[in-house]
């Protein structure tokens, strides 16, 4: 990013849908944060095919710019000559937003959100697997009511199987883009996801066996998935203008 010259921002076109579209990233020398927001949006230019320039603030190009939005740190994001972010998104936003850019040149309403990221698409794939479960023990046992040691056992199938798996595929998937926070990644909700599938066949195998100690633990496994879940969601809640890093501020002047 060092020395980085600012650069004119070609017309490009998104080679889906043959729309043109104008992205560029305002960076500065010496900010971390400046290379994760290039990363990301490089990765989504090649997958998009849409031409990506970089503008460094100290450039008098990029001076300008920063001057007429009156930016106070970097990274930020240009999508068709408007500040679209400030700070780095996660590749499924930058996707999107891609999406709804080239949506937007062509006069076309952007699709709410195209892209599953593989654990939401797990979670939700895994949720139906349970409701098939569920639908097979209905079947079996005639009816929720009925009491027995498989009543638990149906019940926990929809409830844990099928809703709650269904509340973290989609839940995870939506609540970012009405806040704009991103959700945590990495190895959480890959944890998350097999606390739920051993909890869930600890409280099965314990019902199905008589084995209370077993089901208790499935149903502490459980309860950590839940924990994981809502320690990933709370900073998601709040809307906030994510603050530039502190590396990347007052670079603007000449």
């Amino acid at each position: 990013m060092g020395g980085a010259r600012a650069q004119r921002v070609p017309r490009a076109q998104d080679g889906r849908r043959g729309a043109s579209v104008k992205v560029a990233l305002l960076v500065s020398q010496g900010c971390p944060a400046c290379l994760e927001a290039e990363a990301v949006w490089r990765q989504v230019a090649e997958e998009r095919h849409f031409a990506f320039a970089v503008i460094d603030v100290a450039q008098p190009e990029g001076r300008a710019l920063a001057s007429r939005l009156g930016l106070v740190g970097v990274p930020a994001l240009l999508v068709d000559g408007a500040l679209q972010g400030i700070g780095v998104q996660n590749l499924s936003t930058a996707r999107e937003w891609a999406e709804q850019a080239g949506s937007r040149a062509q006069g076309q309403a952007a699709p709410l959100a195209p892209h599953f990221s593989p654990d939401n698409r797990f979670f939700v794939l895994a949720a139906m697997a349970y409701l098939m479960l569920a639908g097979l023990g209905l079947a079996l046992n005639g009816t929720l009511l009925t009491h027995g040691p498989a009543r638990p056992v149906a019940l926990h199938l929809m409830t844990v199987g099928f809703m709650i798996f269904l509340i973290y595929g989609l839940g995870a998937h939506m609540l970012p883009r009405f806040t704009g926070n991103p959700m945590r990644q990495g190895v959480w909700p890959w944890l998350q996801m097999g606390f739920a599938h051993a909890g869930l066949a600890g409280y099965v195998g314990g019902f199905l066996l008589q084995a209370h100690r077993l089901a208790a633990a499935g149903g502490v496994l459980i309860w950590l998935s839940l924990l994981v879940f809502t320690l990933r969601v709370l900073p998601v809640l709040w809307a906030r203008r994510p603050p530039p890093d502190p590396a990347c501020r007052g670079r603007f002047g000449p």
